[in-house]
């Protein structure tokens, strides 16, 4: 790759970490131009909307790098390609990462094609990852910055996105991006991190889901079945959840705070139970939609995985059963295991890929 004759495309998105990227691909001589991206409609002016907010932090940041900074509107994309699976999701009492679908579809499909169609010959994103040519096989690696990497998100891209995608910060930890940004007096170097949904900001999950799913009540039972309170809806509990839950320390003797241990959709029940409960751990699970980066392996496959963001990596073993599937078998039993979010598989370092969970059992 000769820098000085590969046009690169940032995605900027007003971010600290996507800002020190294009820094960062400018000081190695590539020619940079950057892109923002307006994802979701709904709700523009309400306080939770940073758009506006998010636009000018890009665009001072633009302008101190002296660099071009276009706009696009993905929010059609960004509905139907990843908001009406999300609420598909929900519906069958699963819980969705839209954030797994939104790199996938958004950041690495719907701005690849529109920065080639700018003419750039690759795109780069802030994520904390790395992307290394092996011999022609594109490996997603973890970035360096254990407490930041962001393979688990990128589980999804393929051997096409990852050969055109750049990550500038996969060597560089948070603490030394943000003295990056300091120290060449970047406006938004103290800006705090986005934690909420992709692209759709912080804001009362409850309250941004009762918008677009009604709530229909049900019962939460214990382990025995027995009635304890009414919840507000499947699709506003997760499975390993205590807050929310609202039950009173006199339905019980024990003092131990509640948990949700499982959706029972049929029922239209929740089961909670108190405490670290046995109810609450499971050691296999089955996933379907498997997704792999380069080649798959051969199975059964001894490797890790991770079934939250942020977890440690689990030892485990994949075994292929029928059609799209898969079961996973940890060696030590996995607590809060949930249906709809993604298990991601590694190699040490390495992310293979992953699938979303199906079911949890023990065996």
């Amino acid at each position: 790759m000769n820098p000085s004759k590969e046009k690169i495309i940032v995605g900027l998105s007003g971010g600290v970490d996507s800002s020190v990227a294009a820094l960062v691909l400018l000081k190695k001589g590539f020619h940079v131009e950057a892109l923002f991206m307006k994802n979701w409609d709904e709700d523009d002016d309400d306080k939770y909307c940073s758009v506006a907010e998010d636009l000018l932090d890009a665009q001072q940041v633009a302008n101190k790098l002296g660099i071009k900074l276009h706009t696009v509107n993905f929010s059609h994309e960004y509905w139907e390609d990843v908001f009406e699976h999300f609420l598909s999701e929900h519906k069958k009492g699963r819980t969705p990462n839209p954030d797994v679908l939104c790199n996938q579809r958004i950041k690495f499909k719907a701005f690849l094609d529109y920065a080639k169609d700018l003419g750039a010959n690759k795109i780069a994103t802030g994520h904390y990852a790395r992307i290394i040519n092996n011999n022609g096989h594109y490996l997603l690696k973890a970035g360096i910055d254990g407490s930041k990497d962001q393979s688990y998100f990128l589980h999804l891209l393929n051997q096409d996105q990852l050969s055109q995608s750049l990550f500038p910060l996969g060597d560089l930890h948070k603490k030394q991006v943000r003295e990056i940004a300091l120290q060449n007096g970047f406006e938004n170097a103290e800006k705090k991190d986005s934690t909420g949904i992709c692209f759709i900001g912080e804001r009362p999950f409850a309250d941004f889901l009762t918008t677009f799913l009604p709530k229909q009540k049900g019962d939460i039972v214990d382990e025995n079945g027995h009635f304890i309170k009414h919840h507000h809806g499947l699709p506003f509990y997760t499975i390993g959840q205590r807050k929310g839950l609202e039950i009173g320390g006199g339905y019980s003797d024990s003092p131990e705070p509640w948990f949700v241990a499982d959706k029972l959709v049929e029922s239209n029940e929740i089961l909670a139970v108190q405490g670290d409960h046995p109810l609450l751990y499971h050691n296999t699970l089955v996933a379907d939609s498997v997704h792999w980066i380069d080649q798959s392996p051969a199975l059964p496959h001894k490797c890790s995985a991770k079934i939250r963001y942020r977890q440690a990596s689990q030892e485990c073993q994949i075994l292929g059963i029928d059609g799209d599937s898969i079961r996973v078998d940890f060696t030590e039993s996995q607590r809060a295991i949930t249906p709809g979010q993604s298990i991601v598989f590694y190699d040490r370092d390495i992310c293979l890929g992953g699938s979303v969970i199906k079911s949890k059992s023990n065996e």
